[in-house]
C-alpha cells in the first residue's frame, strides 16, 4: 500500500456518505501527475475504509485531487467511469492547488456536483465561471488564489453568474452579497441583444 510522499501526492477519495474529513485524515492516492495515473495507483486508506465492489470499482461520492501539478483534465470523466461505481453521483471534487489554466467543461458532466474547489490554480478569465452555470446543485465554490481574483468585480461577477451558491471562497453568501451582485450585474453586464444593436451603429 502506498504511503504519503508529500503534499504534491495527495489525491484523497472519501467513502460514499462520509463526512468531509481534514486532509490528514482522508484517504488518498499517491503519487500522481495527471488523471490517467489514477488507474495505476491504489488509494491510501484514511480513518474510514474505502469500499470496493467485486468488480474493483470504488464506492465514493467525493474525489480530492488537490496539491498536484495538473494543468488539464484530459479523459477525467472516462477515468472516473473506470474507477467509480457511480461516477455521476460525485458531489464533491477538490482540484485546489494545481496549475489548471481554465475551468474544464468536463466538470459540468458531473450534474450532481455540490462542492467544487478550484482555489490556488492559474485561471485567468472571469468568463470561465460561466461554464459552471449549468450545474444546478452547485452550492460551494472556491476560486481564490487564481489570477481572476484580481479582476474588478470578481466576487459580484461570480455570485451574479451562480446565484445558487451558498458559500464562495469559504465565506457564506449573504443577502447583501446577493443584492450587491445584482446591482453590479445590471451596471456591468448588458444583455446580448442590446450589445449587438449598439455594435451595428
Amino acid at each position: 500500500m502506498l504511503q504519503s510522499c508529500g503534499a504534491l501526492c495527495r489525491w484523497p477519495l472519501l467513502p460514499a456518505g462520509a463526512q468531509l474529513l481534514p486532509a490528514q485524515q482522508a484517504p488518498s492516492l499517491c503519487p500522481l501527475c495527471c488523471p490517467p495515473d489514477l488507474l495505476t495507483e491504489e488509494p491510501r486508506p484514511g480513518l474510514r475504509p474505502i469500499r470496493r465492489l467485486e468488480g474493483g470499482r470504488l464506492l465514493t461520492q467525493a474525489v480530492r485531487l488537490n496539491n498536484n501539478t495538473l494543468n488539464d483534465l484530459t479523459d477525467f470523466p472516462d477515468i472516473m467511469e473506470k474507477l467509480l461505481e457511480y461516477p455521476l453521483d460525485i458531489y464533491w471534487i477538490d482540484l485546489s492547488f494545481n496549475d489548471l489554466p481554465n475551468i474544464d467543461p468536463v466538470l459540468t458532466t458531473f450534474y450532481n456536483l455540490r462542492n467544487l474547489n478550484l482555489h490556488g490554480n492559474s485561471i485567468q478569465h472571469l468568463s470561465e465561471v460561466d461554464k459552471l452555470a449549468v450545474l444546478p446543485h452547485l452550492r460551494n465554490l472556491t476560486l481564490h488564489g487564481n489570477p481572476i481574483e484580481e479582476e474588478k468585480g470578481y466576487r459580484s461577477y461570480v455570485l451574479s453568474t451562480l446565484p445558487q451558491l451558498k458559500n464562495f471562497d469559504f465565506s457564506g453568501v449573504t443577502k447583501l452579497d446577493r443584492s450587491t451582485a445584482a446591482v453590479w450585474r445590471r451596471m456591468n453586464i448588458k444583455p446580448k441583444a442590446i450589445r449587438k444593436k449598439r455594435e451595428r451603429y
